[in-house]
């Protein structure tokens, strides 16, 4: 006979494909409002496992990010957005720009003409009701961050960048980030929540003859594509392919999915906004 302890497992999940069957979201998985990376990922990032996005410095991989958590937040997910780069203020510019469609040079400056106020404005009411919960995060490595995450209330996706301020220096730096990595997939595992990391890439892919990420360039000992469930990687073929008209594309490689397959959608890049969209369903 079955035990209650064997039995649960199996009815939740039989639960859970009713209510896909009936077209309801899966309760582990939150959607990054990319509709073609959701629908290559099977539906979104899950509860429990470890997402790292990875990109050349400048490819947008924290803008990226920013934005995931900005549409997961305005859907309801409760999320947060974890910086060692940026101040909190910093981040909410960045937000601003990307939701309100302005130039952040603007923003700063304070020139942004009318049509561009009112859309800022817009931007600042959506986020004011329903925006990531944006914090630093401090140095010590993986411990500190582990606690300030368990003292987020009812938190469902977490995103923090990068995984490389993470290394503390106390000993040689790819074996650092190795142990950050597989402790951070426990701990999205012990909190029960998606954790979305961004990350550099060890190994740059100028020179080559494709110079798309691969996972062997995450680095981190291989920790990376051993312990992630899902390794996203950026490229926007303007950074080696300059003059021949391909400003903003950008493709989203899925490198690696646990839960499903790989492959690539195409998103583009305004760098003026900091704004990614959906090629196939872009924004109106």
């Amino acid at each position: 006979m079955l035990r209650q302890t064997d039995i649960s497992p199996l009815a939740r999940l039989v639960r859970r494909v009713d209510a896909a069957s009936d077209g309801e979201a899966a309760g582990d998985t939150f959607a990054t409002g990319f509709p073609s990376a959701d629908k290559s990922l099977g539906g979104g990032v899950r509860r429990g496992d470890l997402v790292v996005l990875g990109g050349e410095v400048g490819s947008g991989k924290s803008s990226l990010a920013l934005a995931m958590a900005l549409r997961m937040a305005q859907s309801g997910v409760t999320t947060s957005f974890l910086t060692h780069e940026m101040s909190v203020e910093r981040v909410m510019e960045r937000a601003l720009a990307i939701e309100g469609r302005a130039r952040i040079d603007e923003i700063r400056a304070g020139t942004l003409d009318e049509l561009a106020r009112v859309a800022m404005g817009a931007a600042a009411v959506r986020l004011r009701d329903r925006s990531p919960i944006v914090a630093t995060f401090p140095s010590g490595g993986v411990g500190p961050l582990a606690e300030q995450l368990r003292r987020t209330l009812d938190l469902q996706v977490a995103f923090v960048d990068p995984l490389q301020a993470l290394a503390t220096g106390a000993r040689d730096q790819d074996e650092e980030l190795a142990a950050a990595v597989r402790a951070l997939k426990t701990l999205a595992q012990e909190l029960d929540i998606a954790l979305v990391l961004t990350s550099h890439l060890a190994v740059a892919g100028a020179g080559r003859a494709d110079p798309r990420p691969t996972l062997d360039d995450f680095g981190a000992l291989g920790a990376v594509k051993m312990h992630a469930d899902v390794v996203l990687g950026i490229f926007r073929e303007e950074m080696f392919t300059a003059g021949q008209n391909v400003e903003g594309a950008t493709e989203l490689l899925i490198r690696k999915n646990r839960n499903g397959g790989t492959g690539y959608v195409d998103l583009y890049f305004y760098k003026q906004w900091l704004r990614f969209e959906d090629m196939l369903d872009p924004d109106r």
